[in-house]
């Protein structure tokens, strides 16, 4: 899938070193969730790996979708397009809690 990003930080953090300011292992494990986004053939790769917790958004955000990062932080992107040229958008890193 094609990746665009809402915000360039999250960008520079997915091919520099170091954790971005987020807590330890957020940065390595989004490194991880970058790669499986820019391998999936569509969405349905997600969904069936149960343990990225691939779950839309509800209410004003119902546009967008969240994966687990840690306990605490979520990777929050939408998805445009018709396949085969669907775009993820990394939207960015949230705290859930």
């Amino acid at each position: 899938m094609d990746v665009r990003f809402q915000d360039e930080s999250l960008d520079r953090l997915e091919v520099q070193p170091g954790d971005g300011g987020y807590p330890p292992g957020v940065a390595r494990v989004f490194r991880k969730r970058m790669v499986m986004i820019r391998s999936a053939v569509d969405e349905r790769d997600f969904y069936a790996l149960k343990s990225l917790h691939y779950e839309k958004l509800e209410g004003r955000r119902k546009h967008q979708r969240s994966m687990r990062l840690n306990d605490q932080r979520r990777l929050v992107i939408e998805v445009q397009g018709d396949a085969p040229n669907r775009v993820v958008i990394v939207v960015g890193i949230e705290d859930y809690h």
